[in-house]
């Protein structure tokens, strides 16, 4: 017994998990983003531009159409970042459709830039968009089982005990000039009407459901997003409805396209069963296990005004680390309230071999505002030789990088940067 004790011992000693990367922030000097940031910040090397498209176009019954979806040049990032409201442009965008039309309709918001490895003048862009849309904006259609069912238990929006609660989804807009115009490819992830989350049950003046606020980055022949999923995990019932089996089925998900298919993208998309990814781009799977928060650490539903999961993920490649890195906020209550920002790790670089997709650490603290919401955080490069050299943007990175975060409170809303991340092996 006490030899095959000491074996237990030697083989834990010597045979030990591989720790997490070790980072840390350190204060740097203010960079203020001047132009409108309410997404991922979505940006690609175009021959020695670098180029970003931060911002929303389209229509929106509770906010007003928006025009602010915009593009800005410079040499590197850091000069990018820094630019007056003037150097900010619109691009073409494809117009929203009448009811009953195919075509774009409702909000988007470019949340990542997927570069075309194929086209050697690096021009053509595809860009995964979240899109946001109402009852009154998409209704319901028999036919097509789309849209959204108008009715008095629709929950409450973000404006008032008046306001409609909005549901999200995900698309592919390209562009062959660079970003400078776009050709909208269509909805690629989405949850149809039954899994809307209805009055009494959603109080949480967020989402009626859907998926939404998407990172993706190429692996292999595949474009993997991440992105948060707001639904319900079947068909709601009010009558047998479970905060728990809601909660489950919900935080950060992972589905993939295959690089071939972002032409012709609508029906194409997969999401992950538990063992890989063979589930319907309109169906229900399963969220990353390791990064749910359980009840007894407060996790919750989506829809409770208490929240209590991650969301918004910002995913990259760390060439210094060797592994993947995902940023996510975290919702603590109502309207997207939540003062922290986390970080996790995968060390898989093939997304591809059996669950490496779904590989994540358990997240760590990154960043605390007490007194602010914090939404969408993002590591940028910086404007040093070997990060102008390596064409880093927000999907590669390397030792260093830009924090930023959009931070709000009364009188107080600004996208912008404070420190810089240092990674350690």
């Amino acid at each position: 017994m006490q030899l095959f004790i000491l074996l237990s011992w030697l083989i834990s000693f010597f045979v030990q998990e591989p720790k997490d990367p070790k980072f840390k922030l350190i204060p740097a000097s203010k960079v203020k983003f001047n132009s409108f940031v309410d997404c991922n910040m979505a940006e690609a090397w175009v021959a020695d531009t670098f180029r970003i498209f931060p911002g929303k176009y389209g229509e929106d019954p509770l906010w007003g159409y928006a025009r602010d979806l915009k593009y800005s040049n410079g040499t590197n990032a850091s000069i990018v970042f820094q630019n007056t409201a003037d150097k900010f442009f619109n691009p073409i965008m494809p117009p929203n459709v009448p009811i009953g039309q195919k075509g774009l309709h409702g909000a988007v918001w470019f949340e990542t830039v997927y570069q075309d490895a194929k086209d050697p003048s690096g021009l053509t862009l595809y860009a995964l968009y979240h899109n946001e849309n109402y009852p009154i904006t998409l209704p319901y259609d028999p036919k097509t089982k789309e849209g959204y069912t108008n009715s008095k238990l629709w929950p409450q929006g973000l404006t008032g005990p008046e306001s409609p609660a909005a549901v999200c989804r995900i698309g592919i807009m390209k562009s062959t000039d660079g970003g400078k115009s776009w050709d909208n490819k269509g909805i690629i992830l989405e949850d149809l009407d039954p899994r809307m989350i209805l009055k009494p049950h959603n109080t949480s003046n967020t989402f009626a459901g859907g998926v939404g606020d998407p990172s993706a980055v190429a692996s292999g022949d595949y474009l993997y997003v991440f992105y948060g999923e707001y639904g319900y995990p079947g068909v709601y019932d009010a009558k047998n409805y479970d905060p728990i089996k809601e909660a489950s089925g919900q935080c950060i998900s992972i589905a993939r396209i295959a690089l071939k298919d972002l032409d012709q993208p609508v029906g194409k998309a997969k999401r992950w069963d538990g063992k890989a990814f063979t589930i319907a781009h309109n169906s229900f799977g399963k969220p990353v296990a390791s990064l749910q928060i359980s009840k007894a650490d407060g996790g919750g539903a989506a829809s409770s005004p208490t929240g209590g999961f991650h969301w918004g993920p910002s995913v990259s490649w760390n060439t210094y680390l060797n592994c993947w890195v995902m940023m996510m906020g975290k919702v603590e209550g109502r309207s997207w309230e939540g003062d922290k920002i986390f970080i996790s790790f995968n060390k898989n670089k093939d997304l591809g071999i059996g669950n490496n997709s779904q590989q994540w650490s358990k997240p760590q603290l990154v960043f605390q505002k007490p007194g602010y919401i914090l939404w969408y955080p993002s590591l940028q490069p910086l404007d040093t030789e070997e990060d102008i050299k390596e064409r880093r943007t927000s999907l590669k990175l390397g030792k260093r990088a830009r924090f930023f975060v959009k931070r709000i409170k009364p009188g107080d809303d600004e996208y912008a940067s404070e420190h810089i991340i240092e990674f350690e092996k």
